[in-house]
């Protein structure tokens, strides 16, 4: 049976392959091109998969609401399709909190390290889960374009290049409002992630624009206190999308961690 999911499946596949594979989240409302310079850079030499997420991209879209738990047991099923039996799981926002629902669902035996970009680990408060279901409301009754053109300049640095605020802003965009909508209404019920962190076990990376707004350093920083094996890397001139806007400095902080988890494993 094929995966739920559309993907990207590039580099090397051989099981014996030393270097850990790696899976890429990425973020609401985006889809998996926003992993661009990361797959461009690791794929030669390890393997790197990058799905859509359900209702996002070229993934199918279920209306309703969609549980981060429903997220990631879809990356669960798409990792036993492709018989990945163990990677680090690297995610942005939204996708940081997917990749913590994916460790507590598959566990240290096969999520070797976690990547986790500009987001955090607490429930949502009641003030943001109306918010958020309010938000839900309007892109369904909207669309997609008018939120994109509101949030580009917060999801992306002033001193981005013209390139990325384009390829930000057309992701956006072109994300169906179902599913778009489906993602925020499961998100203001996700659980709270922080006893989880507290308790693992595997070396996590945790890396935030120092301009981002949405999840602003002081977060990031928390985290890093929770977690007991982690490194924190505060990207200058970034915001919400630093793998995006300052690639070279995200790639060169997530290969020195996949070196890391490739010596231990």
């Amino acid at each position: 049976m094929p995966p739920f999911l559309a993907y990207d499946d590039s580099g090397p596949q051989n099981p014996q392959n030393s270097h850990t594979p790696l899976l890429l989240i990425h973020g609401h409302p985006f889809d998996r091109t926003m992993w661009h310079p990361q797959v461009t850079a690791f794929a030669p030499v390890r393997r790197v998969v990058a799905p859509d997420l359900r209702g996002y991209g070229a993934s199918p879209v279920t209306p309703g609401s969609t549980p981060l738990s429903r997220f990631a047991a879809d990356i669960e099923e798409l990792l036993d399709a492709l018989d990945v039996r163990t990677c680090v799981l690297a995610g942005l926002s939204m996708g940081g909190q997917i990749a913590m629902e994916c460790y507590d669902r598959l566990g240290p035996a096969r999520v070797r390290g976690l990547v986790l970009a500009d987001t955090f680990p607490d429930p949502e408060t009641p003030e943001g889960r109306r918010a958020r279901n309010a938000m839900a409301d309007r892109l369904l009754s909207e669309g997609m374009r008018g939120y994109a053109d509101e949030v580009l300049d917060k999801m992306v640095s002033p001193d981005a290049h013209p390139d990325v605020k384009a390829h930000v802003h057309r992701m956006m965009a072109a994300t169906h409002p179902e599913g778009a909508a489906a993602a925020l209404r499961g998100r203001a019920e996700r659980p709270d992630y922080r006893p989880l962190l507290a308790r693992a076990t595997v070396p996590a990376l945790i890396v935030v624009g120092a301009d981002d707004k949405y999840t602003p350093v002081p977060d990031a920083e928390a985290m890093h206190t929770l977690l007991p094996d982690a490194a924190l890397h505060v990207i200058d001139k970034a915001s919400h999308m630093p793998n995006l806007e300052r690639p070279e400095e995200f790639n060169r902080a997530l290969g020195e961690f996949l070196s890391r988890v490739d010596e231990q494993s």
